[in-house]
């Protein structure tokens, strides 16, 4: 069976919509992040990668390490094995509503909260 225009059309803005909530979500997280830290800590996502979004550990405006990985489709949040891939298993959905706020009340800026529960 062939889609039609029109329905491709409406699964492209349901994907494009559920990229966006990703970011926004993983935003809110780096937002958290930076309050519950240290006064030199920050949190900054890194988009640039082609399938998860990264978050980075600033410390005085520098660098430090990498936080956590979030799939950009998926929302599915990972701790990360080095900077370059995430650990196996999946800590968090985005999507899943109970999960996203467990997330937010219990992340922590050492990344305690991402350990398996």
């Amino acid at each position: 069976m062939t889609a039609t225009l029109a329905e491709f059309a409406a699964q492209q803005d349901a994907r494009n919509t559920n990229q966006l909530n990703v970011t926004k979500w993983s935003l809110v997280l780096c937002d958290t992040l930076t309050e519950r830290a240290p006064t030199d800590y920050t949190f900054q996502l890194d988009s640039s990668g082609r399938k998860y979004h990264k978050i980075f550990m600033y410390i005085n405006g520098k660098r430090d390490s990498i936080h956590a990985f979030i799939d950009k489709k998926t929302g599915e949040v990972y701790k990360p094995s080095s900077i370059k891939a995430p650990a196996k298993g999946v800590r968090y959905n985005l999507f899943i509503i109970t999960e996203r706020e467990e997330l937010l009340e219990k992340c922590d800026w050492s990344g305690a909260y991402l350990y398996l529960r």
